[in-house]
C-alpha cells in the first residue's frame, strides 16, 4: 500500500540552518530546488498558510518528500540552488539556458598553447573565454588576435622532445609571416607564452596591459633605428587602439563593474547585463525567463546574477542592479546608483532591457495572430474538403496498440482550433477484449469516452477521427449508434498506406491533394495519437517486463517487486543500489537474495 504524505514528520526533522531544500513527486522525480536562509522556517511556510498562487498551489499539492542540504551561509545556497536547477531542470523552477551551444574561444593547454574557436566546453582542454552572441564578432576577434600575435594553427604535438628531434617542419603559414615556426625551434616557448598571457587579457577585455608592452616595444626599437620594427609594434597598438574603440566607451574612472536590469510581467522577467573593463562595455546579454511559480524580481535576479557571472567568468567586485538582491554576496558590493555616471550605465541596461521586453511582446502577440490565422484558414479548408456542415474546431482522434496482442491499449488526442490540446489527451487499457482484436478494442474505446461525455454534459468534438480502414471506423461507428450519436458527430477514418479518407456511408474514399494543409493537419493529428498510444504502450510493457523479471527471483514476489519498482524504476538502478538501501525497502533477507541473484 503506497504511503501518504505527512509533512510533519519532514518538518520536524529540519534544521534552524542555511541550506537546500527538494521536493520530490510520488514517482521520485525531482519537481522543485529552493534556498533558504533557516531551512524550517522557509519549508514550513509552504504548509502552515493558505496559498492563494495556483502555481504554488499545485506544486505543494504533488510533494511526496523532501530532502535538504545544509550549507554554511545562505549564498552558499543560491550557488548550490543554482547548480541543481542547471543539472537536473526541475519542472517548477524557472529554467536558466545552458549556452553550451553559443561559441566560446579556448586557449588550449598544452606546449604551444592555440587560439580555437568552440561550441562544447570541456575544461581539461584549456581555458574558455565568453560565450560571444555572435560567430562573425568571434571570428574577427581570433583574426584580430593572430594579426597582432604569430601564433600557430597547426595540431602538431610540439613538445620540446619531438622539436629537438627534428620531427617537423615549418609549414607554409612560416612562410607567409603568419607563424613564428615553434616546430623547428625557431620561437621559445617563453615567448609564445608571453604572446599567449596578453591574449588572455585582451580576451578579459583589458586591452591596456598590451597597448603597453607594444607602446614599450616601439620606443626600443626606435631607440635602436629598427624604425621597420618600430612600425610594426604601431601598427599593432593601431589595431588593438581601433578594436577598443569599437567598444562603447563609458567612462574610464569606472574600472570593473557588472550592470544588472531587470523588468517583468506575469509571465516571463526580463533581464539585460552589461559588462564594464576599464570603461568599456566588453560585453552584452538580455534574455528572458518564463516564470514558474510566484517568483518575485528579486529571487530572480538574484539567480540571474550568479548564473550570468558565472557564465561569462565576471569577477568584479562591484554589481549595479536596478532592485536590490535578495541577498548579500559575499566579498561583492552591490548598489542601485541614483547620480552620475554609473546612475547613466545602469540607465543604458534598462533601456536594453525595455527594448527586448518590448519587442519580444510583440514578437509573440505577432506569432499568436500569425499561428491564429493560419489555423482559422486550415480549419476552413478541412470543413470544405470534408463538406462538413460545422468548422471542425474541436476533433479527436483515436488509435490502438498492441504488440503480438500483448498489453493492448488505446489512445485519444483531441486538437482545438488545429492545435493540440494535451490537457484533454486520455489513454485508455483495454479492459472488454481479450487477444489482438482492432475493431473491437476501437468499439469500445469510442463507447467509452462518448459516453462519459454525455454522462459529464461536456462539450462533444465537430469532428471524431479515426486512425485505420473501413473496419475500425464501421467498429466506431457503432459504438456512435449505441449512444445515439450516430449522425449527429461526423466521422472518418484515415488509412496508412495511402492517405485515404473514409466516409462511413461511402465505399469510395476521398483523396485530398497530398500538399494540401487540410491534409497535413489530419496527418499530424492522426500521428500524434499513434505516438501516443506508441508511448503508453511502451511504459506499460516495459513496467510488465520489469515486474515479470523480479517476481522470477525466489523470494520475491508482486507486492515486492512494486516497491522495487516504485523506488527504482529499472532492475540496472536495482543492482548499482547499496544492499543496505535495498534492505531498507525490502527487508535484509529479500535484499541478499536480490543481490546474489542479480550478480
Amino acid at each position: 500500500m503506497e504511503s501518504i504524505f505527512n509533512p510533519r514528520e519532514h518538518l520536524s526533522k529540519l534544521p534552524d540552518t542555511p541550506g537546500i531544500y527538494k521536493f520530490f513527486d510520488k514517482e521520485g522525480e525531482l519537481i522543485y530546488v529552493g534556498k533558504a536562509k533557516n531551512l524550517k522556517n522557509r519549508v514550513s511556510s509552504y504548509f502552515n498558510k493558505s496559498i492563494d498562487d495556483r502555481k504554488t498551489a499545485r506544486l505543494v499539492s504533488q510533494i511526496n518528500s523532501i530532502e535538504f542540504t545544509i550549507v554554511n551561509t545562505e549564498f552558499d545556497a543560491l550557488l548550490l540552488e543554482n547548480s541543481l536547477i542547471k543539472k537536473h531542470q526541475p519542472k517548477y523552477n524557472i529554467l536558466l539556458k545552458d549556452d553550451k551551444t553559443y561559441p566560446f574561444i579556448c586557449i588550449t593547454k598544452e606546449p604551444f598553447p592555440k587560439l580555437v574557436a568552440t561550441r562544447k566546453i570541456e575544461k581539461e582542454l584549456g581555458t574558455f573565454y565568453g560565450p560571444y552572441a555572435s560567430v562573425k564578432a568571434m571570428h574577427t576577434l581570433i583574426e584580430l588576435l593572430r594579426k597582432i600575435y604569430t601564433i600557430r594553427t597547426c595540431n602538431l604535438h610540439l613538445t620540446q622532445k619531438n622539436i629537438d628531434a627534428h620531427k617537423f617542419k615549418v609549414c607554409l603559414e612560416y612562410h607567409l609571416g603568419n607563424c613564428k615556426g615553434p616546430c623547428e625551434g625557431l620561437l621559445s616557448e617563453e615567448e609564445h607564452n608571453r604572446n599567449i598571457e596578453q591574449i588572455q587579457h585582451i580576451l578579459k577585455g583589458n586591452i591596456n596591459p598590451a597597448i603597453h608592452y607594444f607602446k614599450n616595444k616601439m620606443a626600443e626599437a626606435a631607440s635602436d633605428l629598427a624604425f621597420e620594427k618600430a612600425q610594426d609594434f604601431k601598427l599593432k597598438m593601431d589595431l588593438l587602439s581601433n578594436f577598443q574603440s569599437k567598444s562603447l566607451v563609458v567612462n574610464p574612472n569606472i574600472s570593473d563593474v557588472d550592470v544588472f536590469a531587470i523588468l517583468s510581467d506575469e509571465k516571463c522577467a526580463y533581464i539585460n547585463f552589461l559588462r564594464v573593463i576599464n570603461g568599456a562595455i566588453v560585453q552584452t546579454k538580455t534574455t528572458s525567463i518564463k516564470k514558474k511559480l510566484d517568483e518575485t524580481d528579486n529571487d530572480i535576479l538574484t539567480l540571474l546574477v550568479v548564473d550570468i557571472r558565472n557564465e561569462y567568468q565576471s569577477h568584479s567586485k562591484e554589481i549595479i542592479t536596478n532592485i536590490p538582491l535578495s541577498m548579500p554576496m559575499e566579498g561583492i558590493t552591490q548598489h542601485i546608483p541614483q547620480i552620475g555616471d554609473k546612475r547613466k550605465l545602469l540607465d543604458l541596461s534598462l533601456k536594453n532591457v525595455l527594448y527586448f521586453k518590448k519587442e519580444s511582446n510583440e514578437k509573440q502577440t505577432e506569432n499568436a495572430a500569425l499561428q491564429k490565422e493560419r489555423a482559422q484558414r486550415v480549419v476552413l479548408k478541412l470543413q470544405q474538403d470534408l463538406q462538413l456542415k460545422n468548422l471542425p474546431l474541436h476533433i479527436e482522434c483515436f488509435d490502438n496498440s498492441n504488440l503480438q496482442g500483448t498489453n493492448p491499449v488505446s489512445s485519444m488526442v483531441c486538437f482545438k482550433n488545429g492545435v493540440a490540446s494535451k490537457k484533454d489527451y486520455r489513454h485508455y487499457n483495454i479492459k472488454t477484449v481479450t487477444g489482438p482484436d482492432d475493431f473491437a478494442s476501437m468499439h469500445e474505446v469510442v463507447f467509452r469516452r462518448y459516453k462519459r461525455l454525455l454522462n459529464e454534459q461536456s462539450p462533444l468534438p465537430d469532428l471524431i477521427v479515426i486512425d485505420g480502414g473501413k473496419g475500425q471506423l464501421s467498429a466506431a461507428c457503432d459504438a456512435l449508434k449505441e449512444l445515439n450519436l450516430y449522425g449527429e458527430i461526423p466521422i472518418v477514418g484515415i488509412a496508412k498506406r495511402l492517405e485515404e479518407i473514409y466516409f462511413p456511408t461511402d465505399s469510395i474514399p476521398l483523396h485530398i491533394d497530398k500538399k494540401s494543409e487540410s491534409l497535413m493537419l489530419l496527418q499530424r493529428i492522426r500521428d500524434e495519437a499513434h505516438r501516443f498510444a506508441i508511448t503508453f504502450h511502451r511504459d506499460k510493457r516495459s513496467k510488465g517486463n520489469l515486474k515479470s523479471t523480479l517476481e522470477d527471483i525466489p523470494g520475491i514476489g508482486k507486492e515486492t517487486s512494486a516497491k522495487l519498482l516504485k523506488t527504482y524504476k529499472s532492475v540496472k538502478k536495482i543492482k548499482e543500489a547499496d544492499l543496505e538501501d535495498v534492505a531498507k525497502i525490502i527487508g535484509k533477507e529479500k535484499a541478499n537474495a536480490l543481490k546474489n541473484y542479480l550478480a
